[in-house]
């Protein structure tokens, strides 16, 4: 694929496009200063021209541009993401209409809480998240509506996530129970509400908690039950805790969350951050490919249900931190169908910090889904059908997350949460006085964000960073897809070049790659040729990752290459751990031994736009990172062995 159509969007690997950033960012300058100047000229400026010429003045400046080149010289020991020699985490070059967005709105500071503050961006806000919920295929128009919105990354997203499905799960549990103490004879699809078991009404969907709770609103005002509303709120469990809510409904057993082992260590942190409980998070099998196992899953569920517990949400990945597997979403969506039918519920939010922007390279300009053989034209691997067949279901789950941060290449921090069904946020409205105003109009009561979310104060500027960047480059395979096919023909050609090396190098090493790539994350794990030791096998992976890793107090020139690493387990991993020991030659008796409690992998995301880029001897960067990795592995070898 040629990277022409990238020459104008990223600030480039060299800098090449200074030009173009310094002219834009100084006109956005220019343009704040002569905002402030005419606000209200007739005013007299509080600081007078003459003040520049003070002592207290210039003595000023001085430390403050001897403080600023100290901090712009330590700088220069930052990651350089932008290089296509990077190649380790979730960074990569900058695309210019988000940093120089983000840059210009610093200026104007909007805080993005509630629109009294943040008039210009808030909107902008919201339709961001109409942009992400069109790319993830959620409904925009009809009696369902999308929503979604941005966060400060995706472990606030996933908080939000959990937090969102909880309070409709659990909403309908406290309508029964007022119903019930009031002895009101509201009614929900032809029954009593007073009459449903708490079971039954904490296993309504999502839209259905929607349609209890504006059905109970308008009996109680057409029945004049005044204080309807106050003996629901007392009766939730965000106001009783937890604790005494379980109590008072033991039926409903312990609330879990069921999530791979794959899973970000954010979800852990949600546990505990909600009162559930890290014996609540429940840990799913994967399988050879590191996907969620759907006969794992089942099986949780079984034993959730055998219980008498609830799940409340089934997490699957699109693109896990580590190996980047897209996890069957389809296969999700597919067994809650059946749960259904028993009466079971669980809500669904996808993890797509990572993955959520690939699904622009399978959307169309007018936001249906492009077929696998369409799509596959474009590529040698990618996508199988199984990964094709999880995008497709994305549009079925109930909220995901998706980090703008990553595969949106624009500055930190930028996550995103965004929801199939908008009124979902009703359940966790907070009202405050002295920020928000009530109001009839359901379209405009969300530019009072900040009672919907968990965040309060939050940046305007990430906004635009992402209002900006979409708005440039649309989220269709037009647009951001072609960013995102170009990663994974780089991925591609990783992979096909990292089994050329194993196979010219074989005398020396063996590199092996323990899960194909799902998109455009690959890892492989190296054993000189001979040893069986897990523990010396990860001695010389240390080794190998000593010259790629960026070191505190050291050049980053001193870097030909630098890559990432993680670990895989026996007891997090099961089988995929021995099979990749099997594939190195390992003994796997040798598991478990000091040093050899787990399988060092380099891994590689190759995300960077210039990865298939020519060099000036004709050889592009992935090309050049096997002959560095042969050049270390020969010359480490050759020490050990002289």
């Amino acid at each position: 694929m040629s990277t022409e159509d990238f020459y104008p969007w990223f600030v480039g690997a060299y800098g090449e496009n200074h030009s173009l950033v310094e002219e834009l960012v100084v006109e956005a300058m220019r343009d704040h200063f002569f905002w402030r100047r005419n606000f209200h000229p007739e005013s007299q400026p509080p600081i007078p021209t003459s003040a520049q010429y003070t002592k207290e003045y210039t003595d000023f400046v001085a430390r403050l541009k001897a403080e600023l080149y100290r901090v712009t010289a330590d700088l220069k020991q930052s990651v350089p993401f932008y290089s296509p020699r990077y190649i380790g985490h979730m960074s990569s070059d900058l695309l210019i209409p988000g940093l120089v967005g983000r840059i210009a709105t610093l200026l104007y500071n909007p805080n993005n809480v509630s629109e009294d503050v943040a008039p210009a961006t808030l909107e902008k806000e919201l339709i961001v998240g109409e942009q992400l919920c069109k790319m993830m295929g959620y409904p925009l128009n009809g009696p369902i509506r999308a929503f979604g919105h941005m966060t400060s990354g995706g472990t606030v997203a996933n908080y939000e996530g959990v937090r969102n499905l909880m309070a409709s799960r659990l909403y309908p549990v406290a309508v029964g129970q007022a119903a019930r103490d009031l002895n009101v004879a509201f009614k929900w699809n032809g029954e009593l509400i007073r009459d449903m078991e708490p079971t039954r009404l904490a296993n309504l969907g999502v839209t259905a908690s929607v349609d209890l709770r504006s059905s109970c609103l308008n009996q109680a005002e057409e029945l004049g039950v005044k204080e309807w509303v106050h003996a629901v709120e007392t009766r939730r469990y965000e106001h009783m805790g937890l604790a005494d809510f379980l109590r008072m409904h033991p039926e409903l057993g312990r609330p879990r969350l069921l999530v791979p082992v794959s899973g970000h260590y954010s979800w852990a942190k949600s546990m505990k951050l909600l009162g559930l409980g890290t014996a609540q998070l429940v840990s799913l099998e994967v399988d050879s490919s590191m996907r969620m196992r759907i006969d794992a899953l089942s099986a949780a569920l079984e034993d959730a249900r055998a219980a008498g517990d609830s799940v409340m949400a089934v997490i699957p990945i699109l693109g896990t931190t580590e190996f980047g597997a897209i996890d069957p979403v389809d296969k999700v969506m597919e067994l809650r169908s059946q749960y259904r039918e028993k009466g079971f519920e669980f809500g669904v939010h996808l993890d797509a910090a990572w993955g959520g922007y690939l699904r622009s390279l399978f959307t169309t300009e007018d936001g249906t889904m492009r077929t696998q053989d369409v799509v596959a034209r474009e590529f040698k691997y990618f996508p199988t059908p199984q990964v094709h067949a999880a995008f497709a279901a994305v549009a079925l789950t109930d909220s995901a997350t998706v980090d703008p941060h990553k595969l949106a290449f624009i500055p930190y921090p930028a996550g995103a949460y965004v929801a199939r069904d908008r009124n979902i946020v009703n359940f966790v409205q907070q009202d405050a006085a002295y920020v928000f105003e009530p109001t009839e109009d359901d379209d405009a009561r969300f530019r009072m964000l900040g009672q919907y979310i968990l965040e309060g104060s939050k940046p305007g500027a990430t906004v635009v960073s992402a209002y900006i960047t979409h708005r440039t480059i649309p989220l269709h395979h037009n647009g951001f897809g072609k960013i995102i096919a170009n990663s994974i023909q780089s991925c591609e050609m990783f992979f096909d070049m990292a089994n050329e090396w194993a196979a010219r190098n074989s005398e020396y090493a063996v590199l092996s790659v323990p899960f194909e790539p799902d998109a455009n994350i690959a890892c492989f794990a190296l054993n000189p040729a001979g040893n069986t030791s897990v523990a010396k096998a990860n001695e010389f992976a240390r080794k190998v990752l000593a010259g790629m890793s960026t070191v505190k107090g050291q050049p980053v020139q001193n870097r030909e290459f630098m890559v990432s690493s993680t670990k895989l387990y026996r007891a997090q991993h099961g089988a995929n751990a021995d099979d990749a020991l099997t594939m190195l030659g390992l003994d796997i008796s040798t598991f478990g031994e000091p040093g050899g409690d787990h399988l060092l992998v380099l891994r590689h995301t190759l995300m960077n736009p210039w990865l298939q880029s020519k060099t000036a001897d004709g050889k592009n960067y992935i090309e050049l990172y096997f002959e560095h990795l042969e050049k270390t592995v020969r010359a480490l070898l050759a020490k050990r062995d002289s």
